[in-house]
């Protein structure tokens, strides 16, 4: 059975997993991703591809950005900016000499749960990861869309400010990034916002401390106003909602919440919409990438 490395470049670590062709892990480990240069990320990947390189037919990578995956071309290297304008596929090749196919971090994650997960059988959905921003990907028809220059799903950079459109602070991803949730929890506790992580912020929340839960109640409620927005274009029957908090039953409660809430208060009819974590959560990026280099014609 032949195998494969597989990455998860995301804003704050890359997740690495050697995998074989039928989605088992075999073997997983995690770096923490270099934020000065693309230089430094590909020396990173290349270390990694060196204890592996004997062992496996190619790289598969999810990663954040506007990707062209059909030629390895970032458009956008979303909040890995040194990326942006470069071609992922020809710079890592020179460092590592094997197989590798790229793809967004969110539509790996969209294409791991239509095809396996909590998605299985949509054909209308939408998937929702809030990591460093705001990841999307959008199911229509049974597919992932991409969009005619791959840029269906970059949910991070709906504006929610139309007095202050070009001010980055005002875009999604920065309301409902999780870096944004820590600092607001930091700031009220009175912490570092480097001691301040998703886990830690729940466990507060889950014992019920009333500054925590004030804050995630705002929070999710930007959450499903965005959904509805996204319902008024898509019409998805679901929404799964991804990133290391989606494992929080709390976070998938308090969205379904507010959306129950604003579905009262709407004033027109609007349909109602299922808000679902995704099964695969941290893997998801992983399995999708992976499906992306088997389904690719190399």
């Amino acid at each position: 059975m032949k195998n494969y490395l597989v990455l998860d470049i995301g804003g704050s670590s890359i997740k690495y997993a050697l995998m074989n062709e039928v989605a088992e892990f075999l073997d997983k480990g995690s770096v923490k991703t270099p934020l000065d240069c693309i230089e430094s990320l590909v020396e990173t990947i290349g270390q990694i591809y060196d204890a592996f390189q004997s062992d496996i037919e190619g790289i598969a990578i999810s990663m954040p950005g506007v990707l062209d995956s059909a030629t390895g071309y970032a458009y956008s290297g979303g909040w890995l900016e040194y990326n942006s304008g470069q071609n992922i596929i020809d710079v890592l090749k020179k460092r590592c000499n094997t197989v590798i196919t790229i793809e967004n971090d969110a539509k790996c994650a969209a294409s791991a749960e239509l095809g396996f997960g909590s998605l299985k059988g949509c054909k209308d959905a939408v998937v929702i990861v809030l990591g460093t921003g705001v990841g999307g990907g959008v199911i229509i028809d049974g597919k992932v869309h991409k969009g005619r220059h791959s840029f269906a799903g970059e949910f991070s950079f709906m504006r929610m400010n139309c007095n202050q459109i070009d001010v980055k602070n005002h875009v999604w991803g920065f309301k409902n990034g999780a870096p944004a949730l820590a600092e607001k929890v930091a700031n009220i506790k009175g912490l570092p916002v480097e001691e301040v992580n998703g886990l830690f912020i729940f466990e507060l929340a889950n014992s019920g401390d009333e500054q925590v839960l004030t804050i995630l109640d705002e929070f999710t409620k930007w959450v499903a106003m965005q959904i509805i927005d996204i319902q008024c274009v898509i019409d998805p029957e679901l929404v799964a909602i991804g990133g290391g908090i989606s494992a929080q039953p709390l976070l998938i409660e308090l969205i379904q919440k507010h959306l129950d809430a604003m579905q009262e208060n709407f004033g027109f009819y609007k349909p109602s919409v299922k808000v679902v974590p995704c099964e695969f959560r941290n893997d998801a990026n992983l399995i999708g990438a992976l499906y992306a280099f088997l389904s690719k014609e190399l």
